[in-house]
C-alpha cells in the first residue's frame, strides 16, 4: 500500500475526563505523521467538529480522542454517516467495548476468563456491600482507571460506605462491582493481527490510576514483564482473541490482573481499550518499540490499517 503523502486530520481534545492525555496523543501522532512528510491538520474537538471534517476533506482521520464521546461510538456514528475513513475501531466495537459488562456479555461465552460481578446502583452502596470486601468498583464505560476504588475491610470508606465520602459513588449513579483479583497488573497491545508483548506495571504507590498512567516516574513498566512464559502466552492468546471477537481494528490494549499465586487460573481479562493512548509514557509506542517499530512507523501501521480497510470494503 502506498505510503502516502496523505492528509490526515488528527481529532483530538474533546470534553472527556481525559482531554488532557488525548492532546498529548494526538499532538505526538500530529509530529509524528509530519516527520514522515504527511500533511497534518489537528482538528480539537468541539460541537462543531462535524461542519470542521467536512471542510476539512482529509484522506483519513486519525482518532486521537479518549474516552466519551470519541471512545463509546458516538463520533464513530457521526464518521460513518458522513463516509470518512477513520482509525481504530468501529460503531458496534466502540459501544461494546467502553461498556466493561457488555464486554463481558460479549467475550466471557467465548471462554475468555473475567472477573465476575454485576451493575449496582450508586446509591444502594451506602445500605451495605454488594460483594464480599474486598472488591472493586468502577464506572461502567469510563477509561483509563477514571473513578476506580478498591473497597476493602480496613478502608477508609466507612462500613457500609459513607455516603458523603468521596469516590466514584459521587460522580456515577451506576457502578460495575467485581471481586478485587490481588496480584499483577499486566497489559498487551494489539497491532492489527499481531498482539506484540506484556508489559507489566507497578505503581510506585496504590494502584495503576489516573494519575499512576500519566504522571511521569509514578509507574514502572516492565517490558516485556518478568512472567512465566505460559503467562505471556495466555495473555497474548486472549488479547488476540478479544480484539477479534469484538471485532476491533488497528491498535487496542488488553488489560489484565493475574494473581500469580494460582498460576494461569489467576489470569483474568478486566477490559479492551480500543483508543489506547498514543503519549510519551503509553504502552502501545512503548511495546511497539520494544520489537523494532519506532514511533513514527507505528503511527503509519495504525493510518495504513484503516486505509487498507476502506480499500478492502468500499
Amino acid at each position: 500500500m502506498s505510503r502516502g503523502p496523505w492528509h490526515v486530520v488528527v481529532l483530538m481534545g474533546g470534553w472527556s475526563a481525559e482531554r488532557s492525555v488525548s492532546l498529548s496523543s494526538g499532538e505526538g501522532v500530529a509530529k509524528a505523521l509530519e516527520s514522515r512528510g504527511h500533511r497534518v491538520t489537528r482538528i480539537d474537538m468541539d460541537r462543531d467538529v462535524a461542519l470542521r471534517l467536512a471542510e476539512v476533506k482529509a484522506d483519513v482521520v486519525f482518532n486521537a480522542l479518549h474516552g466519551v464521546p470519541g471512545e463509546d461510538g458516538t463520533v464513530q456514528g457521526m464518521m460513518d454517516l458522513m463516509g470518512l475513513t477513520y482509525t481504530h475501531s468501529g460503531l458496534a466495537t466502540s459501544v461494546i467495548a467502553i461498556d466493561k459488562q457488555l464486554t463481558k456479555q460479549a467475550l466471557v461465552p467465548h471462554g475468555i476468563p473475567m472477573p465476575g460481578g454485576q451493575v449496582v446502583r450508586s446509591d444502594s452502596l451506602f445500605q451495605g456491600d454488594p460483594l464480599p470486601r474486598p472488591y472493586v468498583v468502577k464506572p461502567v464505560n469510563e477509561g483509563s482507571s477514571v473513578g476506580v476504588a478498591i473497597v476493602t475491610a480496613d478502608g477508609n470508606y466507612g462500613n457500609p460506605i459513607g455516603r458523603d465520602v468521596e469516590g466514584p459513588w459521587q460522580h456515577f449513579e451506576e457502578l460495575l462491582a467485581e471481586p478485587y483479583i490481588r496480584g499483577r497488573e499486566l497489559t498487551t497491545a494489539v497491532l492489527g493481527e499481531e498482539a506484540l508483548l506484556v508489559t507489566e506495571l507497578r505503581p510506585k504507590s496504590g494502584f495503576y490510576d489516573f494519575d499512576a498512567k500519566y504522571t511521569d516516574g509514578m509507574t514502572d513498566h516492565i517490558c516485556p514483564a518478568d512472567v512465566p512464559d505460559d503467562i505471556a502466552q495466555a495473555c497474548k492468546a486472549i488479547a488476540l482473541r478479544a480484539h477479534r471477537l469484538l471485532g476491533c481494528r488497528g491498535a487496542s490494549r488488553a488489560d489484565f490482573r493475574w494473581d500469580d499465586e494460582q498460576g494461569v487460573e489467576g489470569l483474568f481479562l478486566l477490559e479492551v481499550n480500543t483508543q489506547p493512548g498514543m503519549t510519551p509514557l503509553s504502552l502501545v509506542p512503548e511495546q511497539a518499540a520494544k520489537l523494532g517499530v519506532d514511533y513514527a512507523e507505528l503511527v503509519e501501521r495504525i493510518v495504513e490499517d484503516a486505509l487498507r480497510g476502506k480499500a478492502e470494503h468500499g
